[in-house]
């Protein structure tokens, strides 16, 4: 399905053809595609590139298609890494966690640093870390491949 280019975003590159590779939703997605662009929140002599999941209702463009900025997609894909490093250790704790340190890790960034730590405020998290864990498991091999790739990209390009 082609993206869109006459509304505020407006894509440079695009993947058109994602409801083919979207994860365990691929061929029953209503994300269609996924673009690299300037960003809708532009204002007039101020550039931000951002990346967009496009949704189709099947009908119209959804207005849930999400957009953040680059710096965003890249933390998330920080926390995703982190988070995974951290449940490969997780059975070490009863409940997967320590409730007395909740701190995963501070990841230092832009002379500050992100913290990562398992949400206790979660009043089910006793129940919902070990659902997580269990299905970070189960779509291991799917995330290893984008991960395996991403590593690869990274080298390539120096990192």
């Amino acid at each position: 399905m082609k993206i869109p280019t006459t509304l505020k975003h407006k894509p440079v590159v695009v993947s058109e053809n994602y409801e083919q590779v979207d994860g365990r939703y691929a061929r029953n997605t209503d994300a269609k595609g996924l673009s690299l662009g300037l960003a809708q929140w532009n204002d007039r002599g101020k550039v931000d590139i951002s990346a967009k999941v496009w949704r189709h209702t099947g009908e119209k463009w959804s207005r849930q298609s999400e957009e953040l900025p680059m710096h965003r997609v890249l933390d998330l894909a920080i926390l995703i890494c982190r988070s995974n490093l951290y449940f490969q250790d997780a059975y070490r704790f009863p409940r997967m966690y320590d409730p007395d340190n909740t701190t995963i890790d501070r990841i230092g960034l832009q002379g500050d640093a992100m913290s990562v730590s398992v949400c206790a405020e979660n009043p089910m998290i006793d129940n919902d870390i070990k659902l997580f864990a269990q299905a970070l498991n189960d779509d291991g091999e799917m995330i290893g491949e984008r991960l395996r790739i991403l590593s690869r990209l990274l080298k390539e390009m120096g990192y």
